[in-house]
């Protein structure tokens, strides 16, 4: 059953989440693909959001439909303007990718182009405007168009620290879904409590809400988060954790399963994060029984 056939029906859907090279060697993406048919729904390609450069998400998705595996791209306006994003738009629906998110970049100094410029041309809301008038038959500037792509979209829910930015965010997702989208996942909280509010809270959209877990690699990282980051709730328990396991990359791993198997009873998806382990995707599968 395909991503879109799921997110309708009601049922859970399963996101690992992949970067593509930053070169041409498309081998261990091709590798780590493989491993996951039939385990996974699809898989989210970022783009160049993240403000690293790389292979672009339009030849991922390319090379991942070529490998049985059905992607989803994210859409960001940061660095193009409104006429070069309907063109890839038009190009991801030529070449087979028909499932998007619509995000919002990064700032570009956390990237290593940091003097590249910037375009926003378009915001989030513009964007999701943009697919509905393509998918209607026009451009924007109204002209028709020969065919009409068809996609299935959704959005990102932005970092959520305490109540009232959450009662923000909700509000803000809620103009997005009136807009068209028709899920949102939302950023990884290793509080279960405060993510299955969360996750409540979003679900009063009544469209799909996929959760997102990530690898914890090990303490070091697991320490920075939690000092810079309060949006992850990462407790000095789960770090205290991590630092006595005799294998601390096994218990990163049995973290992410415990996590999975604790939302998927709670969300309609699960998105998967390796960070660059995508060779532990397959483990930590199994550690979540899926």
């Amino acid at each position: 059953m395909s991503f879109k056939a799921k997110l309708t029906s009601g049922e859970r859907v399963v996101l690992a989440e992949m970067d593509t090279p930053k070169g041409v060697d498309i081998s261990d993406l091709i590798t780590h693909v493989r491993f996951l048919k039939s385990r996974v729904d699809a898989v989210m390609l970022p783009d160049l959001d993240t403000g690293v450069m790389h292979l672009n998400a339009l030849a991922g998705g390319a090379i991942l439909n070529q490998q049985g595996m059905e992607p989803v791209i994210h859409v960001y306006g940061r660095d193009k303007n409104r006429m070069a994003l309907q063109g890839d738009l038009l190009a991801a629906h030529v070449l087979g990718i028909h499932n998007l998110m619509v995000v919002q970049g990064e700032e570009m100094i956390n990237g290593d182009h940091p003097d590249s410029k910037i375009v926003d041309d378009v915001d989030e809301l513009g964007i999701l405007n943009m697919i509905q008038t393509l998918m209607a038959g026009t451009d924007l500037a109204g002209f028709e168009l020969r065919g009409r792509p068809e996609f299935t979209f959704g959005i990102a829910a932005p970092p959520i620290a305490d109540d009232n930015q959450l009662k923000q965010a909700v509000t803000d997702a809620g103009q997005k879904v009136a807009a068209g989208a028709g899920y949102i996942v939302l950023q990884p909280v290793f509080d279960l409590d405060f993510y299955k509010q969360v996750i409540q809270a979003f679900s009063s959209l009544n469209v799909p809400v996929i959760a997102s877990v990530f690898l914890l690699k090990n303490v070091g990282m697991a320490r920075y988060i939690s000092i810079n980051d309060p949006s992850f709730r990462l407790s000095e328990d789960m770090i205290r954790r991590i630092r006595r396991a005799r294998d601390r990359d096994t218990e990163c791993v049995a973290i992410a399963g415990e996590m999975i198997r604790s939302l998927k009873e709670v969300s309609q998806g699960i998105k998967i994060s390796a960070l660059g382990w995508e060779d532990k995707l397959p483990a930590i599968l199994d550690s979540a029984g899926l």
